[in-house]
């Protein structure tokens, strides 16, 4: 890793060292949120702050400290390049579960994943199989079709942009998912195809943090 990325990320998770966690507390609070999230494909290539020419910044630091606004502890780390979506899927159920032998409440774990993280978090809803975990598809459903190798589990909240030429609805999945607790999704409208998901936009990060919160639940 450049050395710009790793002197960009340490500043900022020392000034956040309260909220973001690379890795799973050895010793959580039992009462607190604590929400994965899983970034887009271009974060493992690129690092933190990487530009792309048709969908612009994407400000990961910044997408980190809103979903952290509201006192959720956020678990996030920048993945090596090629990682393998079920292998590292495979990572963030061992995490989840660690979460809930120290004491975490399945009902206050989240995984919020967006693109790449997005398939990822979908893995991990199929392998993970706890009803009360929430979850939240950023952009995770590549077209109309459904994913038959994958079966939705827990509660699932799907956030899609409706420009986006890579990304749509993610009900087909949802619809082949028999032990799915409950589903709920939400078409946005920016314009920004699926770079709306590269800035924290009100427009989704809102919506989804008062569902992380359980203010729209």
């Amino acid at each position: 890793m450049k050395v710009w990325v790793l002197l960009l990320l340490t500043v900022f998770m020392t000034a956040h060292a309260d909220t973001i966690y690379t890795e799973v507390p050895d010793t959580p609070e039992p009462t607190k949120i604590y929400l994965f999230y899983l970034h887009g494909r271009i974060i493992e290539n690129s690092g933190p702050r990487p530009t792309d020419p048709r969908f612009g910044l994407y400000d990961y630091p910044a997408i980190l400290e809103t979903l952290s606004s509201r006192g959720a502890l956020v678990i996030s780390a920048q993945r090596p390049a090629k990682t393998d979506i079920n292998a590292y899927a495979g990572i963030v159920v061992s995490q989840v579960e660690k979460l809930i032998e120290r004491g975490v409440s399945p009902g206050n774990i989240v995984v919020v994943g967006f693109s790449k993280g997005g398939a990822i978090a979908t893995r991990v809803s199929s392998f993970l199989r706890r009803p009360n975990v929430r979850f939240v598809l950023l952009a995770a459903c590549p077209g109309s079709s459904a994913a038959p190798q994958i079966s939705l589990t827990g509660q699932v909240l799907s956030v899609y942009e409706e420009s986006d030429t890579l990304a749509g609805s993610c009900k087909p999945l949802a619809d082949q998912s028999e032990q799915l607790r409950s589903f709920k999704e939400l078409k946005i409208s920016t314009g920004k195809l699926h770079g709306a998901f590269y800035m924290p936009h009100q427009v989704w990060t809102e919506p989804v943090l008062d569902w992380v919160h359980g203010v729209a639940n």
